[in-house]
């Protein structure tokens, strides 16, 4: 802990002191913040491009079983489990802001506590989504699906049932150690259990003839190997000795309030941009040609979702760097940190974009052999590059909003940009104006390209000494001082 605590002390006083040249300190606090920052963000990456590359490889496994598949299991994914990733990765933020300045502050012991409220409430909000699973087949069909997609992808929904319990585990204990910069555990287990889960998914899916049910089920399963073998770690590491000291009462204190403060900022916020997608994946399925639109768009949002997890790992280290600085009462620090990591996952993106431009035409047939869907999809590959830029800056400024506690304002953004601009905008180009998928996904795009440039707006215009103020108070206010805290052991 010590290490990256000096780390930021000397990084606030080499950006208050000016009795250096403005190039050497420059120089000098660039490389202190990558000292501090890439040991979060790169393991993060590789944490969510792992896990991501579960429900991709799922999906892989799924369009090779033929095109029905592909689509049944992208408006099953996409369209059904979206929305309880949404809805847990939302209110799992709470804990991301309170973690974040709480460790900052050295406040240890709360770290636990606010991780054991957290998993109460995602528990027993797990068991109501559990109702929408199951009658994902009539939801379907009354969206106005394709009745033989919704009965298809209902049987893909069945077998992701036990993955929503492991959804509202898995995004707290990520969170958790995240905070205390700890993400290299969580990247060598994602690691190992994409191995196990390719094995196992070939072995169900080809071998046992079980189809997109047997695949659903293994990535279940797959997951929650994941959330067991976090948990264990945090039991047993030296890392975690301060920060989690066992099962504690104090966990079922304040949940009223928690609660709300889950679902009136934090859920929101997250739980709008997740559904944004799976809106327009329900959009695409009332296409003329669903199945090919379905196809297209898949391949596309599955690439961007890819590029997608770079940033979300930047994502989670903006997160924490924000929020430990903010803690720790260093307002020229996380000021510094938000350029830096911004900066970093922009050029990552557009490098990508640019790969991604020279592969359009061959890209599609990782996911699938039609030569219909390669067209439609390289014909998306100019409006797919765009997204991936955006992509590299939006994401990460929400992290940074996370690590202040801004989820409230940057939830009004989204549902203007998304739901006000973007979902028109793409119902129209892609029905009025004929273009179908290409169409959604230039509103998409349109919605985007405004919530990115407010959010720079107002992150470059903020007063961080003020936030040190706000996340003071905050910390405060969350504090449970009814109760005597668990001492460190």
């Amino acid at each position: 802990m010590t290490g990256g605590t000096d780390l930021s002390r000397q990084l606030e006083v080499v950006l208050t002191e000016h009795t250096t040249t403005w190039a050497r300190r420059i120089g000098l606090v660039v490389l202190i913040e990558l000292q501090l920052l890439m040991p979060i963000a790169g393991p993060a990456v590789v944490v969510y491009a792992l896990n991501n590359a579960l429900s991709i490889s799922t999906q892989i496994f799924s369009g090779h079983l033929g095109n029905l598949e592909l689509a049944a299991s992208s408006l099953g994914n996409n369209g059904i489990q979206v929305f309880a990733y949404g809805f847990m990765l939302g209110m799992g933020s709470a804990v991301e802001t309170l973690c974040g300045q709480a460790y900052g502050a050295q406040k240890y012991e709360m770290l636990g506590i606010y991780l054991q409220r957290s998993t109460v409430l995602l528990m027993a909000t797990a068991i109501l989504l559990t109702v929408l699973y199951a009658f994902s087949k009539p939801i379907l069909i009354l969206l106005g699906e394709s009745p033989e997609i919704a009965s298809t992808a209902a049987i893909f929904v069945y077998g992701l049932i036990p993955q929503i319990f492991a959804y509202a585990a898995n995004f707290l204990v990520q969170k958790f150690l995240q905070a205390q910069s700890i993400v290299a555990p969580s990247a060598y287990i994602s690691a190992a259990m994409v191995v196990v889960h390719l094995v196992c998914s070939w072995v169900v899916v080809y071998k046992l003839g079980v189809g997109i049910f047997g695949a659903s089920l293994v990535l279940s399963l797959s997951w929650w190997v994941i959330v067991g073998a976090q948990f264990l770690y945090i039991v047993i590491s030296p890392r975690c000795r301060c920060t989690w000291t066992g099962f504690s009462w104090q966990a079922f204190s304040g949940l009223p309030e928690f609660l709300k403060l889950s679902t009136n900022s934090s859920a929101v916020m997250l739980c709008l941009e997740a559904w944004y997608f799976q809106i327009l994946i329900l959009i695409t399925g009332l296409l003329e040609d669903a199945q090919l639109a379905l196809d297209s768009l898949t391949v596309c949002l599955t690439l961007a979702g890819c590029v997608f997890m770079i940033s979300v790992g930047f994502n989670a280290a903006a997160s924490v760097r924000v929020g430990n600085e903010l803690g720790a009462g260093h307002a020229k620090a996380a000021e510094f940190s938000v350029v830096v990591v911004t900066l970093v996952s922009f050029i990552i993106s557009v490098t990508l974009a640019l790969i991604l431009l020279a592969c359009r035409d061959y890209i599609s047939y990782i996911f699938t052999e039609g030569e219909t869907v390669a067209h439609a999809v390289s014909d998306m590959s100019p409006l797919l590059a765009t997204i991936l830029i955006l992509n590299g800056i939006q994401p990460v400024l929400s992290g940074v909003a996370v690590g202040c506690g801004w989820q409230t304002f940057v939830a009004y953004v989204n549902v203007g940009c998304y739901y006000i601009v973007g979902v028109p905008l793409g119902i129209f180009l892609g029905f009025k104006f004929k273009l179908g998928a290409k169409g959604i996904w230039a509103g998409m795009l349109g919605g985007t390209s405004m919530q990115t440039l407010i959010l720079v707006w107002v992150t470059f215009r903020t007063d961080w000494k003020k936030e040190v103020e706000e996340a003071r108070k905050r910390l405060s206010k969350w504090e449970d001082k009814t109760e005597p805290l668990l001492s460190n052991t």
